[in-house]
């Protein structure tokens, strides 16, 4: 597949939510006395897109936007209006696919009824409602702003508005978690009936205030056993795993998500948000970022000041980047897409590969590279051969 030819996605970050979760290590920034622009920030939005355009030229015009994904943050903050204008504008710049997937992600607690139908009338054709748990107490510990009956509400509110394309986030590994708590969170979620579920371990990141403060969690052996019940679990209820956190029915896996672990290229739009483009009459991978700061990126409006950095990926960091997200695929990637999404020959990979595959941790079947169970639960180990 030539670069040009690549799927392309659009990442639209929306920064706020009510109060940042003492684990949360992303660009998110909790509500203060003063309400966010929220209208401004649309018209930022935009403006940081056209922006975006005029500079990569013909690696983005001319190509179908195959997913949009309004991420945060808290993007259900924004009231539907707005999020219809920025869909609006967004497709009198880009050319959207007939079946191109948007996507909102939304937290229990800023959702309230005719809300949903209001997205569904904007043009948002898949909701992704952030619980993380249906155990109360977990919830609390996690800085949570729901409860769980608010969590099962949100869920069916947006079915009632006609939703059939759904996901639910939820974690294992929490604090003083058991596994039989984990197991009861999946047997809420897959009670809801929604189309995908994520389903992640919780993890310390650096700066955050859980890594200042660590909390009482599982051991790694623990979470393991949580991992493999609960894949279990969602295999019997229908669910196929075909990324390491990613479950999902028949013909309902992200698009979005998909796109970027099969090295796919993206706008991204928004404080803090990436993009990664392929430049085929350069023959390189190019990517950017966003000033972090909100209240910069808004006064930035589509100016220079609103990059936060950029450049080129050097060659010799491209296997590591692509196998960064293509070994999260459980069913793999096709072997001939390592040199059609980043340009470099097979034998640029041929002896970490070698050595990979020596320890059982990836293997070649079909045409098609993979991990092994073994190289899934050492996947950090797997990826690290590919490194520069």
């Amino acid at each position: 597949m030539p670069l040009s030819n690549l799927p392309l996605s659009l990442y639209v970050h929306m920064p706020w939510c009510v109060k940042k979760c003492p684990y949360c290590d992303f660009n998110s920034h909790g509500l203060g006395a003063k309400p966010p622009p929220y209208a401004e920030y649309i018209d930022v939005l935009l403006a940081d897109l056209d922006a975006d355009l005029a500079d990569f030229g013909a690696t983005a015009h001319g190509r179908d936007i195959v997913s949009v994904f309004f991420g945060g943050g808290t993007p259900s903050l924004f009231a539907p209006d707005l999020i219809a204008r920025f869909l609006d504008g967004a497709q009198q710049r880009l050319r959207f696919a007939d079946d191109c997937e948007v996507t909102l992600e939304t937290n229990p607690g800023t959702v309230e009824h005719g809300r949903f139908d209001g997205y569904l009338a904007a043009g948002v054709n898949r909701i992704s409602v952030g619980i993380q748990s249906f155990d109360n107490d977990k919830l609390r510990r996690l800085g949570r702003i729901h409860s769980a009956g608010e969590a099962e509400t949100a869920v069916k509110l947006a079915q009632d508005a006609g939703y059939t394309n759904i996901n639910v986030d939820l974690m294992y590994a929490l604090p003083t978690q058991a596994l039989e708590g984990a197991l009861a969170d999946i047997e809420r979620a897959v009670a809801l009936g929604p189309t995908h579920i994520s389903h992640y371990q919780l993890t310390i990141e650096p700066n955050t205030v859980f890594a200042a403060y660590p909390p009482p969690l599982p051991d790694d052996d623990h979470a393991w056993a949580m991992q493999e019940a609960c894949q279990a679990r969602l295999a019997t209820a229908g669910y196929h795993q075909y990324e390491i956190s990613a479950y999902a029915r028949p013909d309902r896996q992200c698009r979005h998500n998909r796109n970027y672990w099969q090295f796919g290229d993206y706008l991204g739009i928004g404080a803090g948000a990436h993009v990664k483009i392929s430049d085929p009459a350069a023959g390189h991978v190019r990517r950017r970022w966003k000033a972090r700061s909100p209240r910069a990126y808004v006064e930035a409006a589509g100016s220079p000041a609103r990059i936060g950095g950029e450049g080129v990926v050097a060659q010799n960091e491209l296997p590591f980047e692509y196998m960064l997200n293509a070994l999260r695929l459980i069913d793999g990637v096709p072997m001939d897409d390592f040199s059609a999404r980043t340009g470099l020959p097979a034998d640029a990979i041929a002896a970490p590969l070698a050595r990979a595959r020596q320890r059982g941790w990836l293997t070649a079947e079909n045409g098609r590279l993979h991990t092994t169970a073994l190289g899934q639960r050492f996947l950090n180990d797997v990826i690290e051969l590919f490194m520069a």
